[in-house]
């Protein structure tokens, strides 16, 4: 999208789980609007790099890093190597998660806690790891991805679910409390996006899923990343605690 004057210029943000699929078209979505961008991976720096480098042809700066969003430490150390290469962190978009379904009676504690682990815990670090600087700072976004089962729930993702409505309230929460440090803190609720993911899909699983759906069709990244860089510049200076569907109306 061009600007006359981007909207987040001289801004930094740091995305979670940034190296593809959704959290790829948000960091470069925020490049396009001003930002200077840090990629994240858990593993791969490879396609983290590869995305910090399509960044910096936008005239941006960028910097690919590897951390495990449930290991505090990995992520403080993390903002602490973001800071000295790119400058304090003003945009935090915490998109990294990960999904273990099956029956809720037949779940072992392993698939509960890893989903917990990444999606509820992985957003709370990452959070404590950047929000101080923010409020010292006195201006800063914090945008959570959450997900339709959070909201209206999904058989065989109760976990999935569970830790996506914890965000949420999460969100709601955290947002009173940094009001008056003017941090504003929303969360986008994006359906069913066409991403690597969601490609090996079933055609009559995809006809299923989007049947509620009022759109009748997947959702790209793209739409999604252009509601969350929306959110995190001055136009959207009068929303917080905000959960904002992206779901081509699938959600009430």
């Amino acid at each position: 999208m061009p600007f006359n004057h981007p909207p987040l210029l001289g801004r930094t943000a740091f995305v979670t789980g940034s190296s593809r699929g959704i959290g790829r078209a948000i960091a470069v979505e925020l490049a396009r609007w001003g930002a200077d961008v840090a990629v994240h991976a858990r593993t791969n720096l490879e396609l983290a790099e590869a995305v910090a480098t399509e960044i910096r042809a936008l005239g941006r700066k960028s910097l690919a890093v590897l951390a495990d969003v449930r290991v505090k430490a990995e992520l403080e150390a993390c903002a602490d190597r973001v800071k000295a290469e790119l400058g304090p962190v003003d945009i935090l978009v915490n998109n990294a998660g990960t999904r273990k379904d099956g029956p809720f009676i037949l779940m072992g504690d392993e698939k509960w806690e890893e989903v917990m682990d990444v999606n509820l815990r992985g957003t709370v670090y990452a959070t404590k790891a950047f929000v101080r600087g923010m409020m010292a700072r006195k201006w800063g976004r914090i945008v959570n991805i959450v997900s339709p089962t959070g909201l209206i729930g999904k058989a065989g993702q109760t976990n999935y679910g569970a830790s996506k409505g914890a965000v949420m309230a999460l969100t709601k929460s955290l947002a009173r409390e940094m009001a008056p440090f003017g941090v504003l803190v929303n969360a986008v609720n994006p359906g069913f996006i066409h991403t690597e993911l969601t490609a090996d899909v079933p055609e009559d699983v995809r006809r299923e899923m989007l049947a509620p759906a009022i759109l009748k069709r997947e959702g790209e990244p793209e739409e999604v990343a252009g509601v969350v860089a929306f959110l995190c510049s001055d136009w959207a200076s009068y929303m917080s605690g905000q959960i904002v569907n992206v779901d081509g109306g699938l959600c009430p």
